[in-house]
């Protein structure tokens, strides 16, 4: 076998790897925040991250060479009792050119389904439909479909509706 067809290979075999690794200790989520900085009152925040223990963090070093971004951290740092450390991923660009490539090549198993729904919600903040009102309003609905069904959300759906409906104050027409 040539060098060209083992290095191949090898790389097939890293990317089935951290593939399966992901879809046991990763996660793709689209966290929402409200914000007085963006036009609309809420600000649409895509993540890819991947934990392991400290003991392990190696594992991060690898996936984050293969993907070629990111950032290690500690997971949370003013908790002395999580051990663990997390690979992050936010950067709108990273996540559309390397993130999503890589795990259409290298299929998701358990994750499949918010992987997808992650890539759909990129692919409209690349077009900037997260700072249009029916955008925007579209991703909500997608984000809270993700992750079980919303459920551990801080805000409910509905809410985040209201808060983009305009103030009694808009809406009045000046006599």
């Amino acid at each position: 076998m040539g060098a060209d067809n083992q290095q191949g290979r090898l790389e097939g075999e890293w990317g089935d790897y951290i593939a399966g690794f992901v879809d046991g200790e990763g996660s793709f989520s689209i966290s929402i925040q409200r914000s007085k900085n963006v036009r609309l009152g809420i600000q649409v925040i895509p993540e890819f991250h991947v934990c392991q223990h400290r003991n392990r963090k190696e594992v991060l070093e690898l996936i984050q060479r293969h993907l070629g971004c990111g950032y290690i951290k500690p997971n949370h740092s003013r908790n002395p009792y999580d051990l663990t450390w997390v690979l992050v991923v936010r950067d709108l660009k990273n996540l559309e050119q390397r993130v999503i490539p890589f795990f259409e090549k290298y299929s998701l198993f358990s994750k499949r389904d918010d992987f997808e729904k992650f890539k759909e919600v990129i692919r409209m903040m690349g077009k900037k439909l997260h700072l249009t009102l029916e955008g925007l309003k579209k991703i909500l609905r997608i984000a809270h479909s993700m992750n079980s069904r919303g459920r551990y959300r801080k805000l409910p759906l509905k809410e985040l509706f209201l808060l983009l409906e305009p103030s009694e104050t808009v809406r009045q027409t000046p006599t």
